[in-house]
């Protein structure tokens, strides 16, 4: 590597660490994606809303699970909700949540790949 872009590159990771405590968040968010029952979950609302009998049925997992996941993922700000009438529908925050989702998962069919 020729040494303009090998300081250039320095540069751009000092600049990156400089944000340390911005760092530590992200740790904590990619914690949040290393539990299999919150993945499931995730990818089960990235098709639309749903409510937690439905994601319980779906996932075969007992309802109070599903709520507890859900409380974690909507205090961490990946899922939100709704009310409609007695039912809260559950859904992802935003196209950020599903574009993290899809690339770890485009990840992981580029490593078969390989």
């Amino acid at each position: 590597m020729e040494h303009s872009q090998h300081s250039a590159s320095l540069a751009r990771a000092q600049s990156a660490l400089s944000r340390e405590e911005k760092l530590f968040e992200l740790a904590d968010l990619f914690r949040l994606f290393a539990d299999s029952t919150r993945i499931r979950i995730l990818y089960a609302l990235s098709g639309g809303e749903l409510c937690v009998g439905a994601l319980s049925t779906l996932l075969s997992l007992e309802q109070s699970t599903v709520s507890h996941q859900l409380k974690v993922l909507r205090e961490s700000r990946l899922v939100t909700y709704r009310r409609e009438g007695k039912t809260n529908l559950y859904s992802l925050s935003d196209e950020h949540v599903s574009s993290i989702l899809d690339a770890g998962f485009t990840h992981l069919l580029e490593e078969e790949e390989h």
